[in-house]
């Protein structure tokens, strides 16, 4: 005897969504990266250590620093410390990462990470040492901190969270009826 198909507890039948927004969120990670350390490459071949150079005059300057600390240069005797945190949030978000459904947290998680390894790749191989290195930061306005594209990265992305959070947008989001849901699942017995 057959059991009626609507009856039978149906196997999970997974889409792409979750790979879709894996592949989104490392995308957008690889070319922060990539952005970050080529124009730092730029900066270091390019500025004089501690010179400015107008963009805007009185508004947006560059001025090639290195920074041993975290934001606003706290910490700067602790830079293995920084290098341990940032290590850490990038493992937290690859973690994360498996269950994000939701087109918005990948691109907010991926620009998150792409700055965390942007500022991690110059913690672990530029000088003084590996894990002490010194972040190359370059962008400077009137009284704020000197930073780089890796911090936008991760400031746009920490504030594309905290608006996605605000909204009450959930990460692993399916859509009823879209064909972005994460699995169809028949409940019925």
């Amino acid at each position: 005897m057959t059991e009626h198909p609507s009856h039978a507890a149906a196997a999970p039948v997974p889409t792409r969504t979750g790979r879709r927004c894996g592949i989104v969120a490392l995308g957008v990670a690889a070319a922060v990266l990539c952005a970050d350390q080529l124009v730092k490459l730029w900066v270091v071949d390019n500025l004089a250590l501690g010179q400015e150079y107008p963009v805007v005059p009185g508004l947006l300057w560059w001025e090639h620093i290195r920074n041993s600390g975290g934001a606003f240069s706290l910490g700067s005797g602790s830079t293995w410390f920084f290098t341990v945190v940032m290590a850490a949030v990038a493992v937290g978000i690859l973690w994360l990462l498996r269950r994000v459904r939701d087109m918005w947290w990948a691109l907010a998680l991926g620009l998150v990470l792409g700055g965390t390894a942007g500022n991690l790749t110059d913690r672990l191989l530029r000088e003084p040492g590996v894990g002490r290195g010194h972040v190359v930061d370059f962008i400077a306005v009137p009284h704020f901190a000197i930073f780089n594209l890796a911090d936008c990265g991760v400031v746009v992305g920490i504030g594309l969270v905290l608006l996605l959070i605000l909204t009450e947008r959930d990460l692993e989001a399916r859509r009823a009826g879209s064909p972005e849901e994460d699995t169809v699942v028949d409940r019925e017995h």
